[in-house]
């Protein structure tokens, strides 16, 4: 079988122009709204989520393995908010008994019919925002597979899906993203990675300068940190999620991978140079914290691409759900340091070796959508 990264396919995008769509660029021309996301700490309304794990893109000894993660993921965050699942017909039975019923948790998990590719909703979900007269909104950032490398058809209408079924309204823009491409603190700031998102296979002939304008106005941003980032090593080119994040406006914390031989040993000592050099709003550096990586994980659904890092944790109402592998000092010093940095948090730590094996986290399977302000 072929994994998710190496799988290469070209599908069409999904055509622009919904009846209930807003086009970033024309409004922005009219200045008719203003956009603002909100920090994922922040009150949900639910957590979306996919359960899928297609043999075209899996292979057969990690299926089983993901899905059975997927439906771990998803009762644990039942406990502190509702949950939404898209899910295919097919698998809609299998599901409910993987979750032990819909009506066993704190908060319900409802299942949404829908067929997908893949079950990366950080990725393939909207990006939801408020605009100025306190409206929910959903944008879609024109997923393409992360550069044409993986069958997407199904996932490039997952966006504008999730936003009907919401009862939002779709944002559209021409720029083309995924949603691990970009961390926010909510106060105007944003960590990026040149990488991905001004690459080639996204966003062609498109000026650091253009997509800075567009990506400001449609998250409410002032200042973007942009990180250099890794074209080629994984299938997202280096995603901002797995190797940084904002605990509050002020503060960040940063993967450190201390392994010499691998790549990302010096990727996260140049990403860290970066942050430790950068400023906020009042031109103050910023407190760094480093979330060092495991050096034992599970290698039984396959190691070639697996995510072994903490820093793609989850922020659900009230806790914060993290990944451990299996080396008990690393998960034990990654879970004191959420702690410390979460005090109000309870941390619910759980093994997805499965999700790990494909390249993601639980933060890549995992699309929040704030409360509703109206």
């Amino acid at each position: 079988m072929i994994s998710r990264r190496k799988f290469i396919y070209t599908s069409s995008l999904l055509s622009l122009g919904l009846s209930m769509n807003i086009n970033a660029k024309t409004t922005k021309s009219e200045n008719t709204f203003e956009f603002y996301m909100p920090e994922e700490s922040l009150k949900h309304k639910q957590t979306w989520m996919s359960f899928v794990a297609n043999d075209y893109i899996w292979s057969k000894r990690q299926i089983s393995e993901v899905k059975r993660n997927l439906s771990l993921i998803a009762k644990t965050i039942a406990k502190y908010e509702p949950v939404s699942v898209l899910v295919s017909p097919y698998d809609k039975n299998k599901v409910i008994k993987l979750l032990d019923g819909l009506d066993s948790h704190n908060y319900p998990i409802t299942l949404v019919e829908k067929e997908i590719d893949d079950l990366w909703l950080r990725d393939t979900g909207p990006t939801f925002v408020y605009n100025n007269k306190n409206e929910k909104l959903g944008v879609d950032f024109n997923f393409n597979g992360w550069g044409e490398d993986q069958e997407h058809e199904l996932d490039s209408t997952v966006a504008s899906f999730i936003t009907k079924t919401a009862n939002t309204k779709t944002i559209k823009t021409d720029l083309v993203l995924e949603g691990g491409c970009f961390e926010i603190n909510g106060k105007g700031l944003a960590i990026m990675s040149e990488s991905c998102i001004l690459n080639d296979n996204r966003n062609p002939n498109k000026s650091k300068k253009e997509v800075e304008e567009e990506l400001k106005y449609l998250l409410g941003l002032e200042k973007i940190i942009w990180l250099k980032g890794i074209k080629g090593k994984d299938i997202t080119d280096g995603h901002t999620d797995f190797y940084a994040r904002f605990i509050s406006s002020d503060e960040i914390i940063v993967a450190y991978e201390p392994y010499e031989e691998s790549y990302e040993h010096e990727l996260t000592k140049e990403n860290i140079s970066i942050l430790a050099k950068a400023t906020n709003l009042k031109g103050e550096k910023f407190k760094i914290t480093l979330l060092e990586n495991p050096q034992e994980v599970n290698e039984k659904y396959g190691i070639e691409d697996f995510a072994a890092g903490y820093i793609g944790y989850y922020l659900c109402n009230d806790a914060v759900i993290m990944q451990s592998f299996g080396d008990d000092y690393a998960d034990k010093k990654a879970k004191d340091t959420l702690q410390k940095a979460y005090p109000n948090r309870i941390i619910e730590q759980i093994r997805i070796d499965g999700i790990a094996s494909g390249g993601g986290s639980i933060h890549c399977a995992t699309q929040q959508e704030p409360i509703d302000l109206l």
